[in-house]
């Protein structure tokens, strides 16, 4: 059958990574079979995996049929060109439909490309897999391909990187920073706000990476930092306006006194001083 879409959008994309400048490293496409079926499980941090997947199967001159939520494919513009690459929907109510859908394709030779993660992953780490890649790859007797993507999160991915939270002690209340011995000493003084910032470990203070600041601001606030003294009060509405700061008087210089000198007589006065 001729790929009346699939062809098209490739090129597209090949194109468009020439004018944004892309450079495309693929390592190992020689693993991908060029003829029979074959299942890749794929890595998904971003929205635009799939596309990078697909270009990484081109070197062996295969064609990817990803499976997708069901939503994408109501989409007005990305759902016609997906059905017209012939890519498998799948309804996460009901995916027994697209469970076989997909086994019929593998046992027909064609490649489908999975997301064992399900979900794009905001830690840039692997999550945990689901079994659905592996169960189809045995059903159809086709083998099953890892393949890891790094870098189109730059792109166009969901939401910033999720940052770790400390596991709460029993008995203490999780949204006030109190792990810390000295941050605890210090949580209850309202005078010592720079003291409070620079007590944490270095995770917790400010850096130039976008987010950390945030991170600061937070933990600051759950230590119960007021609000007049955190660094970025009046940024918010909530704050309210900014204090107007207040310059210490310069202490003036006193004078010292005079000293009071004696006129010396003139020469050849007789006069008396």
């Amino acid at each position: 059958m001729a790929e009346l879409v699939y062809s098209p959008v490739v090129f597209t994309c090949k194109a468009m990574f020439r004018i944004l400048d892309l450079k495309l490293d693929v390592r190992g496409s020689e693993h991908i079979p060029r003829r029979g079926g074959a299942v890749i499980a794929c890595t998904h941090q971003s929205y635009l995996d799939f596309i990078f997947c697909g270009l990484g199967a081109l070197p062996s001159k295969r064609l990817v049929r990803f499976m997708a939520k069901q939503e994408v494919f109501a989409n007005r513009v990305a759902g016609p060109l997906l059905r017209g690459m012939r890519h498998i929907p799948v309804d996460r109510a009901a995916g027994r439909d697209s469970y076989d859908e997909a086994v019929r394709r593998l046992r027909g030779g064609e490649v489908v490309g999975v997301f064992p993660e399900a979900t794009i992953s905001r830690s840039f780490t692997v999550k945990d897999l689901k079994s659905g890649a592996a169960r189809m790859a045995a059903d159809a007797g086709v083998p099953l391909i890892p393949m890891a993507v790094w870098g189109p999160q730059r792109l166009w991915t969901k939401g910033p990187p999720e940052e770790p939270h400390p596991t709460p002690r029993p008995g203490r209340d999780p949204g006030r920073r109190t792990d810390h011995p000295r941050r605890a000493d210090l949580a209850h003084r309202s005078d010592d706000a720079a003291a409070l910032a620079d007590a944490g470990p270095a995770r917790h203070r400010a850096s130039a990476i976008p987010g950390h600041a945030a991170g600061r601001r937070r933990h600051l606030v759950a230590a119960g930092a007021p609000r007049w003294h955190r660094p970025d009060a009046g940024r918010s509405r909530r704050a309210g306006p900014r204090p107007r700061r207040v310059k210490a008087p310069v202490p003036v210089r006193p004078e010292r006194p005079r000293e009071v000198r004696r006129r010396r007589p003139a020469t050849g006065s007789t006069g008396r001083t």
